[in-house]
């Protein structure tokens, strides 16, 4: 391919990408974005329209003497599958261009150990139910709750159901049947760079997203890029040491960890409660109405979760700390003991700017990054995954 033609299908990608992450954009806009002239755009856009991956229209409301700068949207008729596999509940969504889930399917999942054959056959089953005929699938993406190996969706660990090795993504695909490879990532990895693109990150390219399942996980960019480490395996802070003299064990065979004294099993320990589905949120929701044991459980956790969020601070002077998934819910309950935390251990010049937040996209975070997975060939090169 010719230096040309690159730069070409890079700028096709980089018009698409704008309209995915941002909605419906007018021309003008993306002109001023991309930096290039008006002609430019629309030749740009009469390709992808072309292709059947954006549309054109007015803006709505115009009259009026002039010509307004035609808005480009998201084709409606352009989607993923993407997959999201947590520790105790699996998702199946119809995800379209521009990041909005069109139809999802739910179910359970047991804690008893690997499963991998049972979570590829309701994964299919789910996935299958929401194939739109009268539409075009460009990609898979799955998010899972471990350390995934990158370019082949092999799960090398999920120290909560005992997974090692499984072929997570190949099996997935093969299942399916759809003629195209399942794209595979760690669930945090995948809701850090989901935030940043949509979410509670955006315009903040140095960000930390932490993701409470059932343990704790984190995705770090630096620059807008994923801190992903030697292998891909990069970002493990749950298994970040914070308390080594006494620290509840954890399933990774240490004792201290970040997850093992923020995460689902120490605050229900702590308040008494058993493990469900709703349980976390109960115990949140109880210690917001007074509850004095719920307070208390929620008030330790958020102890330990500050002096993790303080670490991260003075090592990665991050401009915003995301909490997503069940730390979202404790994070609302805890503040207070969070925000202690860095005020006493993180370095001034580092805390100064960075902003604790929700997650903008809360359950729907690792969901959409893997969405976005799956639409990764069709922005990298639109014509081409189009064809």
């Amino acid at each position: 391919m010719s230096g040309e033609m690159h730069r070409h299908r890079s700028s096709l990608g980089t018009l698409l990408h704008h309209v995915h992450v941002s909605g419906p954009l007018s021309r003008a806009v993306l002109a001023e974005r991309m930096g290039v002239n008006r002609s430019t755009i629309l030749a740009l856009t009469a390709e992808l329209a072309a292709a059947g991956l954006v549309t054109e229209e007015p803006p709505a409301g115009t009259t009026g003497a002039g010509r307004p700068s035609l808005v480009v949207r998201p084709s409606p008729e352009v989607y993923v599958l993407a997959f999201d596999v947590a520790v105790d509940r699996l998702t199946a969504a119809r995800v379209g261009l521009g990041g909005r889930v069109l139809d999802r399917r739910s179910a359970s999942r047991s804690r008893l150990g690997v499963d991998l054959d049972t979570v590829v056959r309701k994964l299919v089953s789910m996935g299958r139910s929401l194939i739109a005929p009268e539409a075009t699938c460009v990609g898979l993406g799955a998010s899972y709750c471990g350390m995934v190996r990158p370019g082949d969706g092999m799960v090398r660990y999920g120290p909560e159901l005992g997974w090692v090795d499984q072929a997570f993504g190949t099996e997935l695909a093969k299942a399916l049947d759809l003629g195209l490879p399942v794209s595979v990532g760690n669930e945090a990895h995948l809701g850090a760079l989901a935030e940043y693109e949509r979410g509670a990150g955006v315009g903040v390219p140095d960000l930390i997203y932490l993701h409470g399942d059932v343990g704790v996980g984190g995705g770090i960019l630096v620059g807008g890029r994923l801190l992903g480490g030697d292998g891909g395996y990069g970002c493990e802070v749950g298994h970040m040491l914070v308390n080594p003299v006494d620290g509840r064990p954890c399933l990774c065979g240490s004792q201290g960890c970040l997850e093992a004294e923020t995460g689902e099993y120490a605050l229900l320990a702590a308040a008494g409660r058993t493990p469900g589905p709703a349980a976390v949120r109960a115990v949140v929701r109880d210690a917001l109405a007074g509850d004095r044991t719920a307070a208390a459980a929620t008030a330790e956790v958020g102890d330990w979760l500050g002096i993790g969020v303080a670490n991260l601070i003075n090592l990665f002077n991050p401009g915003v700390v995301i909490f997503g998934g069940m730390l979202r819910d404790v994070y609302e309950a805890a503040a207070p003991q969070v925000a202690a935390r860095i005020t006493r251990h993180a370095m001034p010049v580092s805390r100064e700017r960075a902003a604790l937040r929700l997650s903008a996209l809360a359950g729907d975070a690792t969901l959409l990054g893997a969405a976005d997975l799956g639409f990764a060939a069709l922005l990298a090169d639109p014509l081409l995954a189009a064809a």
